[in-house]
């Protein structure tokens, strides 16, 4: 039979709160220990998450949707955490109705942050890593016995490229964000600094690294496509993505591309009454 979780209670389960413990956020960082049989591993995941997002394009990259199964969570929490409700369906490997019985498996009293993306080990029966960087990073380099890339998204050559730009970029577009929308100060100066950076780097070549799409503008883009229905849906930072023009012809060319488009769902992540802007207009950008 098939079992849900009961409705989002915060009056009986509280407001669900990154848990104050000791060591790293994400604390389940296995690597992928054995590529060599196709459906062993099963991605947990959400639609309204840049950290799932990343994952879930390397994976159709990868050439892996037969190979690594993959299912959602309910987009909303009490607290729980992250529950399996009859929006996206149940949870087809265990039929746990919470997440968190998924950490557990592994670490009975699991006291960590319950997150997506997950990665679930079919043969150990427990959560292998909710390191979204390292299942990417898995994804692109494992399984290619078993699957053909579409794009080889993380090659030998460009690795420490790849790292560099992620340095340069995460504490902007990710740690600094919030703050960037809050109001003006160093935050926001620096977003629109790397704004223009980026934009002047992307007139002279297709992608961050160079003439190949890498896990570094996978890295980007679940970001750029949700900044102007999110952090900037007022307007109140910049008048649009648009502000810069090489910048967005760039986010509107990966767009294009299907692992990109069909793993975006821009209701899970919008803000209300946000106006999306017009992704599907061409990008025309020529290769470099």
């Amino acid at each position: 039979m098939t079992t849900f979780a009961s409705p989002v209670d915060t009056a009986t389960h509280g407001v669900y709160r990154v848990p104050a413990t000791p060591g790293p956020l994400y604390r389940r960082t296995g690597r992928v220990p054995d590529a060599t049989k196709r459906g062993r591993y099963h991605l947990y995941g959400a639609t309204f998450c840049p950290w799932w997002q990343r994952v879930a394009i390397t994976r159709v990259l990868a050439g892996l949707q037969d190979v690594v199964s993959m299912s959602f969570v309910d987009g909303e929490r009490d607290g729980r955490g992250w529950a399996f409700r009859e929006t996206h369906g149940p949870d087809p490997v265990n039929g746990f109705t919470l997440l968190r019985q998924a950490y557990e498996a592994g670490d009975p009293g699991f006291d960590g942050h319950v997150s997506v993306p997950a990665l679930w080990d079919r043969d150990a029966a427990q959560l292998l890593s909710n390191d979204s960087t390292a299942i990417g990073i898995d994804f692109a380099t494992r399984f290619q016995h078993l699957a053909t890339p579409l794009v080889m998204t993380y090659p030998a050559p460009l690795r420490e490229q790849i790292e560099q730009v992620d340095a340069w970029l995460t504490p902007v577009l990710i740690d600094g964000m919030g703050a960037a929308a809050a109001g003006p100060g160093p935050a926001r100066d620096a977003l629109l600094d790397t704004f223009r950076r980026l934009d002047e780097l992307l007139a002279d070549q297709r992608y961050l690294t160079g003439g190949e799409l890498t896990e570094a503008d996978i890295r980007l883009w679940v970001r750029l496509v949700r900044f102007d229905s999110g952090p900037n849906a007022a307007r109140d930072i910049i008048g649009g993505l648009d502000s810069y023009p090489q910048l967005w012809s760039y986010a509107r060319d990966l767009y294009a591309v299907p692992a990109f488009r069909d793993t975006t769902d821009f209701a899970a992540f919008s803000s209300p009454h946000a106006v999306l802007a017009d992704w599907d207009r061409p990008a025309q950008r020529a290769p470099r």
